[in-house]
């Protein structure tokens, strides 16, 4: 397996997702610490959209492999390795894609640190969304927010995978979950997945939401970014958590901030996992 080839998406360059290509590259070669996973599933997370375009973190280089979590099988250990060959894992983070090759390949050298076995008889294409989604939503509930039992939650972007995700999490934890979506299609799927209150997101979601809270929600989960924050922050009472995760609107920074632009006696936090 050593000298063999694999084929993988490798960016040498900012592009759009359609100018994305296969090649072929050596397999990686097993090393302390490190074992080699055969991939069969892998998710696409905003990450990998950033360094596509050029946007990463200093941590990203030229050339790389994309893509930080997978889901496959142990192909090959390191000594001493606690995984056997053929064991069902899955893996994220711990520099992949970033500073270290990621999962846009056959094969991936991973951390044994950053490898997490399981046993499912699930689809691997449904494995292979699971870890950056449940982490990311339960980090943020968890670390960012603090959530606890009969909290209101106001989910802002609640329609994305991570924003179903966390409001079910966060229903199943005892919060009393507010959730958008600006497609009113997805209202009545969103209710039946368990969610207390989806809301429409258009001109009259302030006057919805302080309709269900109208003393405010105890905790926000900021998943469309900057656009929105600020509104969502209003809407949230003295002593509550607004945890920035996401910005599916696409503004991740704002010229000129200031931290009286936060309410009085309203926390802002964030949660970005640890790459």
């Amino acid at each position: 397996m050593m000298t063999e080839k694999m084929k993988a998406i490798v960016l040498t360059k900012p592009c759009k997702a359609d100018e994305l290509t296969t090649t072929k590259v050596s397999i990686p070669k097993v090393k302390p610490g490190y074992d080699l996973i055969k991939i069969k599933a892998l998710g696409v997370n905003e990450s990998e959209v950033t360094s596509r375009k050029g946007e990463s973190d200093p941590d990203f280089q030229f050339p790389r492999i994309l893509e930080i979590e997978g889901a496959g099988v142990i192909a090959e250990t390191c000594k001493n390795s606690k995984f056997k060959v053929g064991q069902k894992v899955i893996t994220m983070m711990g520099g992949m894609g970033r500073s270290l090759d990621g999962s846009y390949a056959k094969y991936t050298l991973v951390k044994e640190e950053n490898i997490i076995p399981f046993e499912s008889d699930l689809d691997c294409s449904i494995i292979g969304a699971l870890p950056e989604m449940l982490q990311t939503a339960y980090g943020s509930l968890s670390q960012g927010l603090h959530i606890k039992k009969d909290d209101t939650l106001l989910v802002r972007g609640g329609s994305s995978t991570v924003g179903l995700t966390a409001a079910i999490l966060a229903h199943h934890m005892g919060a009393k979950v507010i959730t958008t979506t600006r497609n009113e299609k997805k209202l009545a799927k969103m209710k039946e997945l368990g969610i207390d209150y989806p809301v429409l997101d258009d001109k009259q979601f302030k006057q919805t939401v302080k309709k269900i809270a109208p003393t405010g929600v105890d905790k926000v989960l900021e998943l469309v970014g900057f656009s929105t924050l600020f509104e969502d922050m209003s809407l949230a009472k003295q002593g509550a958590y607004t945890c920035f995760t996401g910005a599916l609107g696409g503004q991740w920074t704002l010229d000129n901030f200031s931290p009286f632009m936060i309410p009085t006696g309203v926390f802002l936090t964030s949660y970005a996992g640890k790459y």
